[in-house]
This record gives structure tokens, C-alpha cells and sequence, in this order.
């Protein structure tokens, strides 16, 4: 990201407690307009509360951040509007099927001519056969990729993919990093959490690197490529 370009998502000194539990404990982030950014770090370093936050879904405690120029602690609404967003588990009713979920996505964000969109995704994440099974019996590679066709429906300013590529088999990784890459094609700003090195490197041109809920370093991703980059994420990881 040039210093120029104003950055769709930027935070400032994150924190976020939960009671005792310091969560995210100082996490400075910037992504622009056509630029992808992984969040790397083991579990519990921090990616999913960053991530919550950003879609508004959990308020800051301390620090700042602003998705699309909205605060996310006093304009959660707008947040929302402008972002989609991939969670790390849930978010799926059991009993619909993915048509169905697509449908109450496209009404609440009030979507003209949407079907086509969504048959495609479906397609290409192989759930065509599927579109009309209820989510209840569906594998965690099949509700992943589900989750990532939801976020992506609207062609959102902003894409938020929380743990993406968990369980899920050989299509649906390559399917997921064409929506990225198409999101980034038109704009969008994309932040992926992942604790798998070589995809989060694949899919993004710069990693930050998580620790402890804070921020321990912010790099290029070419940097964390192979056997080299493996052992540069060891020594940040400690």
C-alpha cells in the first residue's frame, strides 16, 4: 500500500479484554484498496477477536479501528454493511440449505439480480449438487467453503476470511484464493486469518504476525515463502 492511498481498514493500538483475558493486547494494522493482508500466529494469538472486531461484531476495549472510514465502536452498523465476513466457526443455520442462506443474505443486504452470482459461487466452491441440502449433515470442509460464498456474495469493499482454508479439500483453496484475487481485482481490501503459512503467502503480498494478542511484526509475504520463511515465522512465533 502506498502512503497515498487511503487504507479501507486501519487499527490503532487494539485491545480487547474479556474479563481477565487480554485478548488482542496492541495490534496496529493498515490495508488498502486492492491489497491483501494475512494474519498469521498460532491459536490464540489473537486472529479471530481481531477479526470479530473488524466486523463489528465485538467492541473494542482500547485503541482504534476503522473499517471503510467508520469506527468500529460507534458506527457497528455501517461496518457491517461494508464488509464480508467469513467467521472462524458458526454462522450457519442448521436447518436451511445453502439457497436459503443465500436468499436472507441478498434480502438483508437488499440484492437486485443475485442468483446468477450465487449459482456461480456455489459452482465453483462444489457445492452446485448441494445448494438445496440443509446445512445440518454438511462436512466442516463443505460449511467453510459455504461461509466463504456468503461473505463474498455482495462483492463487499471489504473481505474479512477468518480461518478459510480449515478442513477444506484442494477446490475449495483454489476457490477461495480466486474470490481474493477477484476481490482484489476490483478494489477490495482483503484481511485473511490463517495458521497455514504457505496459503496465507499464496494468497497475500504482505503477512502480519501475531503473538501473545500483539503484534510482533509486519512483512512482505515472499519473506515467509519456503524453507527460509518457515524459519523467519519460527523465531517471530518464539
Amino acid at each position: 500500500m502506498t502512503g497515498r492511498e487511503a487504507p479501507a481498514i486501519e487499527v490503532a493500538g487494539l485491545r480487547v479484554r474479556f474479563g481477565s483475558v487480554e485478548a488482542v493486547a496492541g495490534v496496529d494494522l493498515r490495508v488498502g484498496p486492492g491489497h491483501a493482508v494475512g494474519l498469521l500466529g498460532r491459536n490464540g494469538a489473537g486472529k479471530s477477536t481481531t477479526m470479530r472486531v473488524l466486523a463489528g461484531v465485538v467492541p473494542p476495549t482500547a485503541g482504534t479501528a476503522l473499517v471503510c472510514g467508520y469506527d468500529v465502536g460507534t458506527e457497528p452498523l455501517r461496518v457491517k454493511r461494508c464488509v464480508g465476513y467469513c467467521p472462524d466457526v458458526g454462522g450457519l443455520v442448521p436447518r436451511a440449505t445453502p439457497w436459503e442462506h443465500l436468499q436472507l443474505s441478498a434480502r438483508l443486504r437488499r440484492l437486485d439480480a443475485w442468483e446468477a452470482r450465487a449459482r456461480d459461487l456455489l459452482e465453483r466452491f462444489g457445492l452446485g449438487d448441494a445448494a438445496h441440502r440443509v446445512t445440518a449433515g454438511f462436512s466442516h470442509g463443505m460449511a467453510r467453503r459455504l461461509s466463504v460464498v456468503l461473505a463474498a456474495l455482495h462483492e463487499p469493499p471489504v473481505l474479512l476470511l477468518d480461518e478459510p482454508f480449515d478442513g477444506v479439500d484442494p477446490l475449495g483453496v483454489e476457490a477461495t484464493m480466486e474470490v481474493v484475487d477477484d476481490a482484489r481485482s476490483r478494489g477490495a481490501a482483503v484481511l485473511v486469518s490463517t495458521h497455514l503459512r504457505d496459503l496465507a503467502v499464496q494468497a497475500c503480498g504482505e503477512v502480519t504476525v501475531l503473538r501473545g494478542g500483539a503484534r510482533v511484526a509486519t512483512v512482505d509475504a515472499a519473506t515467509m515463502a519456503g524453507e527460509e520463511g518457515a524459519r523467519a515465522y519460527r523465531a517471530l512465533l518464539g
